[in-house]
């Protein structure tokens, strides 16, 4: 079972960037999809972007663009880039892990995932 731990989440103004860092172990990262999600306030889990353990890509189109995932398997980190934030982007972010032997797997569905980190708050705010 992958444990994971996030960090890099903060107060930043609108237009700024964060880098999200999402440290796996347990396991071994290359054997599985990564995905990131995030929660506001009142509002339902939003799966937001996910890479494939083959590093196949996907987004959500609210983040394409902005947002950037990639991997370092050798680091055990997955990271997510976020550039020109918004207000709207004010959540709790979270990446999750699942185990998969298809190497282009991914999904946006955070029920499939099984292994979820504790959180990282991302405050964006003048």
């Amino acid at each position: 079972q992958l444990q994971l731990v996030e960090s890099g989440g903060g107060l930043v103004q609108p237009g700024g960037s964060l880098r999200l860092s999402c440290v796996a172990s347990g396991s071994t990262l290359a054997f599985y999809a990564i995905g990131w999600f995030r929660q506001a306030p009142g509002k339902a889990r939003e799966g937001l972007s996910c890479i494939s353990s083959g590093g196949g890509i996907t987004y959500v189109d609210s983040v394409k663009g902005r947002f950037s995932i990639s991997r370092d398997n050798a680091k055990t980190t997955v990271y997510l880039q976020m550039n020109n934030l918004s207000l709207e982007d004010t959540a709790v972010y979270y990446c999750a892990a699942r185990h998969s032997s298809i190497r282009n797997w991914c999904s946006k569905t955070g029920t499939l995932f099984g292994s979820w980190g504790q959180g990282t708050q991302v405050t964006v705010s003048s």
